[in-house]
This record gives structure tokens, sequence and C-alpha cells, in this order.
């Protein structure tokens, strides 16, 4: 009788198991074949976004400039001052003005390192295991009433974001990143949506939800996103 016992609970576990119908990598794939594809999305060089938000009634205007494996550089302009942060593999500074600021501070060499996926045009999905990254299937879990499937990414810099994928379309919902700074372990959330489909085959969320910190979020609406541009390696340099 145990025996039998045994064996039905055996059959239940792997049934629950072959039932979720999905493996890390065989979600990896179908996230990246929603978004444009894995071989089209290995040609991304550059990648270059135009944004604007909301910050305590102030418009704030975002540029963000990609260049795979470079850097990365967001140009902020809010209050009519301009400020930057730059992230490269070794190094990273920002400049904030209507901080206080009156030159660019070097970030924490923590925090450069946590900020390798940034300087990622192509997504840090894309040939993951090559990058040093690891990934794995963490079951489902409720947004907004979608039964997601759940992603954890262990970043080779020592990040770990988990994702959250609509079952149905396969697009990234939500992510909660987890990272220390100062010392400190922090999380944040950002939320993604109203993907749209570019003249080149990629699929971009033209709305996201960004945490600032402190916090605070704030609805950054994108007008303008560019793939392949020239980009001089000088504007990685504060």
């Amino acid at each position: 009788m145990k025996a039998v016992k045994l064996a039905f609970l055996a059959a239940a576990i792997l049934g629950s198991i072959s039932s979720s119908g999905q493996t890390a990598d065989e979600l990896v794939d179908k996230y990246l074949n929603a978004i444009g594809g894995k071989e089209n999305l290995k040609k991304i060089n550059s990648f270059i976004s135009t944004g604007s938000m909301q910050v305590q009634g102030a418009d704030v205007t975002i540029v963000s400039t990609v260049l795979q494996a470079k850097g990365n550089r967001q140009d902020i302009m809010v209050m009519g001052m301009n400020g930057y942060t730059i992230v490269t593999p070794t190094a990273g500074w920002t400049f904030m003005p209507w901080t206080g600021q009156t030159a660019a501070e070097e970030m924490p060499k923590e925090t450069v390192a946590q900020g390798g996926d940034q300087i990622d045009a192509q997504g840090p999905l894309v040939d993951y295991k090559s990058k040093g990254h690891t990934v794995e299937f963490a079951g489902r879990e409720d947004v907004n009433g979608v039964s997601c499937y759940k992603l954890k990414i262990n970043y080779k810099g020592g990040k770990q974001d988990t994702w959250y994928l609509d079952p149905t379309t396969y697009y990234l919902l939500k992510s909660v990143t987890r990272l220390k700074v100062n010392g400190t372990d922090m999380e944040q959330t950002t939320t993604f949506s109203n993907y749209q489909k570019q003249a080149d085959g990629y699929v971009v969320p033209m709305s996201i939800n960004v945490p600032l910190g402190m916090g605070i979020n704030a609805d950054l609406t994108l007008s303008k996103v560019e793939y392949n541009k020239p980009v001089d390696e000088s504007v990685f340099k504060p």
C-alpha cells in the first residue's frame, strides 16, 4: 500500500511539474522571440531612447544612450538644468546639479559592478550564459490579475532581478531588482506596459514606471527609440 501511495505521489509531483510546461530556457526563448527574436536582437549595437516624466510637478526629459558593452549614458534635463549618469565596464559618474552638485562624482565600484546590464543594448537574456549570468524558473505569481511566469536572473556583477512574464504575450510586465547601495540591501520595482513594435521588428515598452529612490516612482513615457545609430565613445566620459 505504501509503495502504491508513493508511486501516486511521485506521479502527482511529476504531473504538476510537466503541467507547468516551462523551463527557464524555454521562457527565455519565448521572451526573446516576443520582443524581436534572438538573432535580430544580437544585431543591436546601440540603443537610444527619449522619454519624459513628471517628478513632484517638474517636467523631466531623459535621453538614454547605450553602446553595446561600452557604456550607458542618461542625460537628464529638469528645471532648466542638465545632468547625467554614466556607466562603463570599469567606472561610472553622476552629475545632478539640482541636488547641489557642482562637478561629476564617481560611482562606488560596487554600483558600477552591479550596473553591468545597463551597458547591454541587446538585453541580459541574449546569450546570458556566456555573459556570466544565471537564470532560473521560479514558478508563477499574480501581477494585476495576470498569473505571470517568474524568472530569477542572477547577474555576474552581483545584482538579482525577478522578472514577471505575461503567459500569453511573454512580454515583461514587472521586474523586482535586489542590489546593494552603500552596503545596504535595496529592492526596486519597475513595471512595463504599452508595448509597440518598431519598424525594425523590435518590440519596446513605451510606458515604464521607474523607481527614483526613497520610495518614489514615476511614469516614464518614451516618445522615440532608435537602434544602431553611430555613438561616439567620448560621450561615456564626464
